[in-house]
């Protein structure tokens, strides 16, 4: 939905105040996100937990929901986003930074209710084409993902099928069948 009916420049959008849901900005137009529904934080929660409890010890990467990054002329708020833990953003102290100013290593999408498909391809085709290494489309309508990489083919997974995360996170994967197992009511 946009927001705003006149175009804006990246830094008038940065100047704004935060709202909830967050707003975003892409090619000088502002929209707004769309309020997660249960399915959806459900799975947004399962994927935050399943990569902090892989690689938090392992001082391999580490998952932020709802993380506003700002690269390449945009200023996006994947799902899910991931930083390699050697580019965690931190100021000088070692502690988080509140503005992120650089793509995540893996940037994930899940669809909602109003939320078109087709609007989500296009967002993680550009996540791939500006520096993240790896963007996941999570769709809990047919419980299948797709995975974007940078230079390959995008690849559909469902059921038995494991999503390798093992080019960003060493050894971390997950079969598409567990990932949804988050959508049961217990």
């Amino acid at each position: 939905m946009v927001v705003t009916q006149r175009r804006l420049s990246l830094e008038e959008f940065l100047a704004l105040p935060e709202r909830k849901p967050a707003l975003e900005f892409a090619d000088g137009v502002v929209t707004r996100k769309m309020t997660p529904k249960m399915r959806h934080s459900a799975l947004q929660a399962d994927l935050v937990e399943r990569v902090n409890a892989f690689a938090r010890p392992r001082q391999l990467a580490r998952a932020f929901p709802e993380l506003r990054t700002t690269f390449a002329g945009a200023s996006r708020v994947p799902d899910v986003a991931v930083f390699v833990w050697e580019r965690i953003p931190t100021d000088t102290a070692g502690r988080l930074v509140d503005d992120v100013f650089e793509p995540p290593d893996i940037a994930i999408e899940i669809v909602s209710p109003k939320k078109g498909v087709n609007t989500l391809v296009r967002r993680c085709l550009w996540y791939v084409q500006n520096g993240v290494r790896m963007a996941l489309l999570v769709d809990p309508n047919d419980e299948s993902v797709i995975v974007f990489r940078p230079n390959a083919p995008a690849s559909a997974l469902r059921g038995a099928d494991r999503i390798d995360f093992g080019a960003v996170i060493p050894g971390f994967e997950v079969v598409v069948d567990e990932l949804f197992e988050a959508l049961q009511g217990r």
